[in-house]
């Protein structure tokens, strides 16, 4: 089957710009600032094979710069996490959202974080909680793969978070109950974690906790071996690759 070619104008451009370049600006609150302040030249992800730059260049920052997220970027990642593919395309996945500009109702998401997720969380420029619909909506019958694709929409989210010069720290630690009695969540969607997006402060520590988010930050950075995880024939049998 032939499949038709992507021209130049429709082929997605991953590469790092410059923030010389006029294109990596926008406005937020009048002022113009780098749209890939957070991008760096060279990946900061020792991969072992050439990937596509937001994938190399991803991380779970613990300290944001306490600043805005302009609306069009931040509805450009929930574009892409509705795009990730799911089990008969259910879109189980379901998202709550409060930009640090909503005072309020950031304060009341991030009272529904885990204490120890708090301190660096409330820099975030938005604060997210993800729930997924645990049940088919054509037949009730359970979606045994529904938090699978939260799981790719969220994945989808980070990664077009970290093509726009942003970074996202998924959480676990949350308040379910807390989050369900808060939000009204309905009896078919389960809450599932919490996702902090923004721009990474790279300044200088400015305090002890500060530095010890810093140094957990620069830890080192690592994975398992393809021959870890991709087994060919039998379990535990490595495939092909190193």
């Amino acid at each position: 089957m032939n499949r038709p070619k992507l021209t130049a104008s429709l082929k997605p451009d991953f590469a790092v710009r410059s923030p010389s370049q006029s294109e990596c600006c926008y406005a937020v609150a009048n002022d113009s600032v780098p749209r890939d302040t957070a991008m760096t030249a060279e990946p900061i992800n020792p991969t072992r094979r050439e990937l596509f730059s937001p994938l190399s260049q991803r991380y779970s920052p613990y300290r944001y710069e306490p600043r805005s997220i302009a609306e069009s970027d931040l509805a450009s990642c929930f574009e892409a996490a509705c795009w990730a593919a799911s089990s008969f395309n259910e879109q189980p996945w379901r998202f709550v959202v409060a930009s640090r500009e909503q005072t309020e109702e950031f304060e009341r998401m991030l009272g529904c974080l885990l204490e120890a997720n708090r301190g660096w969380a409330q820099n975030a420029g938005a604060l997210i909680l993800t729930t997924y619909r645990s049940k088919f909506s054509r037949n009730d019958k359970p979606n045994r793969v529904a938090l699978h694709d939260l799981g790719q929409a969220s994945a989808h989210f980070a990664l077009q978070a970290a093509s726009l010069g942003l970074q996202v720290h998924q959480m676990a630690g949350i308040n379910v109950s807390q989050i369900r009695a808060e939000y009204q969540i309905p009896e078919a969607f389960e809450p599932a974690t919490a996702i902090a997006v923004g721009y990474p402060d790279q300044s200088p520590p400015d305090h002890e906790t500060a530095a010890e988010w810093a140094r957990r930050e620069a830890s080192a950075r690592s994975r398992k071996s393809l021959s870890d995880v991709v087994f060919s024939r039998q379990w535990e049998n490595a495939g092909p690759w190193s």
